[in-house]
């Protein structure tokens, strides 16, 4: 494993296809900051130069993942209207960034998981909780709004009625609630054992196909029905007559045998 000591807020480690990205002020509940916000920009560009690198664990370290913003630092950014846009555009960039990535990001959610804390969650493809986390909105319990995209994620990932249920009344669910309504993925009582299980799960397929599964789902973030299935068909369209890994699927299911795709 190498680890990179670039970071302040954070640690960034590799080992072979995987990144493994931690904020690190245990003792702030690993707060979204704007120097934090800068050095996750930093890193996210850091992984997505690094052409053997698939998928990125995103956690938190000690007894939280993120419990938000620092409070006291919006006091400072409140009295400067242009430097807070500076901040919200910054961290707006940060989770389009890794929407926009074509790693897969995997939220290992270790705990306290609130406000910009479920931002950041929410921008992640895959998540896996553990069963003593506990996940929810928040703003509101200390007059704030989601202004990184929580508002416009979070519906999409729960509906409507439940975003609102969250976000006005700022409760904080057990992970298994917010597995059941489609928050997370998957509780666990072995948070590492079963990210690595994923990985390891999703290790055998396509990396070309990953890439492009994700792209395709994310297009309900962009477009409406319409929009999103002429693009599905032109996407899948150029995939399956130029990807090589798309043709030797059909051959090991043809042959029976395991398919062999590009590394």
């Amino acid at each position: 494993m190498m680890m990179t000591d670039a970071y302040s807020n954070l640690t960034l480690s590799f080992d072979g296809s995987t990144a493994r990205l931690t904020l690190a002020r245990p003792e702030k509940l690993n707060p979204l900051d704007w120097s934090t916000v800068k050095e996750l920009r930093r890193a996210i560009a850091e992984i997505d130069g690094r052409d053997e690198i698939s998928f990125v664990v995103v956690t938190g370290e000690g007894r939280s993942f993120s419990a938000g913003g620092d409070l006291e630092g919006y006091l400072r950014l409140y009295a400067h209207p242009d430097e807070f846009a500076a901040f919200l555009d910054d961290f707006w960039k940060m989770l389009c960034a890794i929407e926009a990535s074509p790693k897969i990001y995997i939220a290992a959610v270790n705990g306290h998981c609130v406000a910009g804390g479920i931002e950041l969650l929410l921008a992640c493809d895959l998540s896996v909780a553990l069963d003593t986390a506990k996940i929810g909105d928040g703003h509101l319990n200390f007059g704030q709004l989601p202004g990184a995209g929580g508002s416009q994620r979070l519906p999409r990932a729960v509906g409507l009625v439940q975003a609102k249920q969250l976000m006005l009344t700022g409760e904080l669910l057990s992970a298994a609630d917010a597995c059941a309504i489609g928050l997370v993925g998957q509780v666990t009582g072995d948070l590492g054992g079963s990210v690595d299980a994923l990985i390891t799960q999703m290790s055998s397929k396509s990396r070309v196909g990953l890439r492009g599964a994700k792209h395709l789902a994310n297009l309900t973030l962009s477009h409406d029905l319409e929009a999103g299935l002429k693009a599905e068909i032109a996407y899948v369209h150029a995939y399956a007559t130029t990807e090589p890994d798309a043709t030797e699927g059909l051959l090991a299911f043809k042959d029976k045998r395991p398919p062999r795709f590009q590394a």
